[in-house]
């Protein structure tokens, strides 16, 4: 057992990075496959929509911690050996893009009906009317709850220690356990966590704000 040093503080805060890429990695990954789901969801295909609806409640309606189980220690019994990197980004990647996917499913639909009867009745496709007249007014619906739901991104990272990924709360696992000094080390730790969301929280809100005005 040691005392909680400088190279323990560099540890931590250099542990965040990865925090950060991850986080990132989810992010982009699950709103690319997000907004399939949930173009795939407002479909007028029956057997798509219904397939996405499965697919978003499943994600949705089970823990994520269940979801890292599933992919880290369930694709090696398919025969598919895979790191703790690439279990981490797969089950965040297909979490978020349920629950990205269920919020801009409420955003493409909150833009009025009589929008795509128009772009009906100018002989527009689905494609182009979803292109051109409803994506463009979901978007602006649904720029604040997305910048919110990365705060949630950020802090489901944690999960991942249980599998080893060395994120910041993992690292504050193995400083702590050399130090045993939990106030100070996941003190800090907290303290990261919260420099990083604050921000992305009084921008959403922001945000909201600015859309209520408007």
């Amino acid at each position: 057992m040691r005392t909680f040093g400088i190279e323990d503080f560099w540890f931590i805060v250099q542990a965040a990075q990865w925090t950060i890429w991850l986080s990132l990695i989810a992010f982009i990954g699950g709103g690319i496959l997000g907004l399939a789901v949930a173009l795939g969801r407002v479909s007028e295909r029956c057997w798509l929509s219904q397939s996405m609806r499965v697919f978003i409640e499943f994600f949705r309606g089970t823990p994520l911690l269940l979801q890292l189980f599933l992919v880290f220690f369930g694709l090696p019994v398919l025969g598919l050996e895979i790191g703790v990197w690439y279990a981490a980004a797969i089950a965040l990647i297909l979490n978020s893009a349920a629950f990205l996917a269920e919020i801009w499913r409420g955003c493409i639909q909150a833009v009025p009906q009589g929008q795509s009867e128009a772009a009906e009745a100018l002989g527009l496709s689905y494609a182009q009317k979803m292109r051109d007249v409803v994506l463009p007014q979901a978007l602006k619906i649904a720029i604040p709850p997305t910048v919110g739901y990365l705060v949630q991104i950020i802090k489901a990272t944690s999960l991942t220690a249980i599998i080893g990924f060395t994120e910041l709360t993992r690292a504050g696992q193995i400083v702590n356990n050399a130090t045993f000094q939990p106030m100070i080390v996941f003190g800090l730790v907290a303290l990261i966590y919260f420099i990083l969301c604050w921000p992305l929280s009084l921008y959403a809100s922001r945000l909201e704000r600015k859309l209520k005005v408007s």
